[in-house]
């Protein structure tokens, strides 16, 4: 039997040890051999220990802050380009928990297909995002409301989509090497969809693999950082990729729904946040995108 090449995963992880330890460890039993690393975003030193206690001898880039899962993401993404020589690597979140065969069903989907750039799994349980539940659908860029979902048109093999779930995902050594990395303007959300946009724009086909399952139990966290970097980044996202007007009626769209919002308290989501929503229309107008302020880092 010919060698394989390992596949390259790089896993994000910041201060949840016990459910990256279970992420690697799912990965190792997968049916295809890979080469994990784990891209440390400033988690504690007690955190790191336990990583090193769990798993004597795996790769850990400690990077000393939390720099966002788009910059922690390219830190090992740019190692595997100077470095690496496998044509596919795959991102995943410390959560993820890939189901059995799930990097198989991934990896032959994108050997049929030349133009293949990036490509996910899917969520296998009903996963609640912000607004949508997640099951029997795909991600799409919308010219005006940015990254959302809509229904899936298949229920297996390679669908196209405007962009790849962040949660487990994987990338084309070309692709990247023709449309660059994560754009660290984001910090984190919307930064696939924005890569996703980049890669179809240029040629590469972006797409879900509906054979290919991930489950995640933990996505969607309800605070104000992420109410903030939503509608901040989906602002940036909408204005470079479509212009100026989608980009006005996006942020008009923003101001009258955070209104109605704050005074109909019952259509509020469960990461409504009015300052973190008025934060963030401010500093998209200001030009100032990476880290959340830190007030709301701090959960203030």
């Amino acid at each position: 039997m010919p060698n394989v090449e390992p596949l390259p995963v790089f896993i994000i992880h910041r201060n949840q040890p016990e459910r990256c330890v279970k992420t690697a460890l799912t990965f190792l039993d997968q049916d295809v051999p890979v080469q994990l690393t784990v891209i440390d975003n400033g988690s504690s030193p007690e955190a790191l220990r336990h990583l090193e206690r769990e798993l004597p001898g795996l790769g850990i880039v400690i990077l000393g802050s939390n720099r966002g899962f788009g910059p922690a993401a390219n830190a090992g993404l740019q190692r595997w380009l100077d470095t690496g020589t496998s044509e596919w690597a795959a991102i995943a979140a410390h959560d993820a928990l890939p189901e059995p065969g799930c990097l198989r069903h991934l990896l032959d989907a994108v050997a049929k297909r030349e133009r293949a750039g990036l490509t996910s799994a899917v969520y296998g349980e009903r996963n609640i995002g912000f607004w949508l539940e997640r099951v029997n659908m795909k991600p799409f860029v919308d010219r005006y409301l940015g990254s959302i979902l809509v229904d899936a048109e298949q229920s297996e093999g390679w669908e196209d989509a405007g962009h790849p779930h962040g949660t487990l995902m994987m990338l084309n050594r070309r692709c990247l090497l023709d449309v660059g990395l994560f754009d660290e303007r984001y910090f984190a959300y919307c930064e696939e969809a924005d890569l996703g946009e980049r890669a179809r724009r240029a040629g590469w086909e972006v797409g879900v693999v509906w054979d290919a399952i991930v489950q995640n139990p933990h996505m969607s966290g309800a605070t104000e950082v992420v109410e903030y970097l939503h509608l901040r980044n989906s602002l940036l996202l909408v204005r470079d990729h479509f212009g100026g007007y989608p980009a006005f009626m996006r942020l008009a769209m923003a101001v009258v729904d955070t209104a109605f919002r704050a005074v109909v308290p019952k259509r509020r989501t469960p990461i409504f946040s009015a300052r973190a929503r008025c934060r963030a229309i401010v500093d998209f107008g200001r030009g100032r995108f990476g880290p959340p302020p830190a007030w709301l880092l701090a959960g203030r």
